[in-house]
């Protein structure tokens, strides 16, 4: 296995990763949102949730040697925008810890709920469309793996970042249909990549042998070949 494979391996895995934590989380860690005292429930939930800004940030390391060939400054800032999601996902656990220690009938359980609303909206929503949007540009303009995926993730990061500003202006919850709706391209992205990069990996393009004159004119692609 070279070390490229490797690494899309690693990072493909940590794509499925996400998933794995992230929807469970959701899950076990609404009710207590809703003032239900599922405070085991709760813990699971919350142990996931670190889980998951771990798996982020594994994401974006083990992507960053290959993305830099494409482009260093969008690698770079794939691996700030992830990690800054992370960080959200990491306050967000942290709201929710001191919930299940409080209890959510406590003085200060809403106040720690909507900690926890604002974390989950500028790192799930609001930092997964940056993510999308460097790292879709990276796969596509280096052609690492199959156009249709990136494109889907360049199609749903402006849809999950308008999205995003209406739940800050109030026009509709994050967790409405509306909300739901314009996270479905994200998550595609994200699954569709975290799939090809575990089972095939990233194609990347031999050296240039175009003739000059003709790949002079077309944009370069990671280890300097033109196509």
């Amino acid at each position: 296995m070279t070390p490229d494979r490797r690494l899309a391996l690693w990072a493909g895995v940590l794509y499925l990763a996400t998933f794995a934590t992230s929807f469970p989380a959701l899950a076990l860690k609404t009710p207590i949102l809703a003032g239900e005292p599922q405070l085991a429930q709760a813990a699971v939930g919350t142990a996931l949730e670190i889980a998951l800004a771990f798996t982020c940030i594994g994401t974006a390391v083990a992507l960053h040697p290959i993305a830099r060939r494409v482009s260093e400054p969008l690698a770079i800032g794939f691996v700030a925008s992830r990690t800054v999601e992370a960080g959200m996902i990491l306050s967000g656990a942290i709201a929710l810890l001191a919930l299940i220690e409080l209890g959510p009938d406590s003085e200060g359980a809403s106040v720690l709920i909507e900690l926890h609303d604002a974390a989950f909206l500028l790192g799930p929503a609001f930092m997964a469309s940056i993510n999308a949007a460097l790292l879709g540009t990276v796969m596509l303009r280096g052609r690492l793996v199959p156009r249709v995926i990136p494109l889907i993730g360049l199609i749903g990061a402006p849809l999950l970042l308008a999205s995003s500003f209406g739940v800050v202006l109030g026009a509709w919850d994050q967790l409405s249909v509306v909300g739901a709706l314009t996270a479905l391209p994200i998550a595609a992205w994200e699954l569709s990549l975290g799939l090809w990069l575990t089972i095939r990996g990233v194609r990347m393009p031999a050296p240039a042998t175009a003739d000059p004159g003709v790949g002079d004119a077309l944009p370069a692609t990671a280890g300097g070949a033109r196509v």
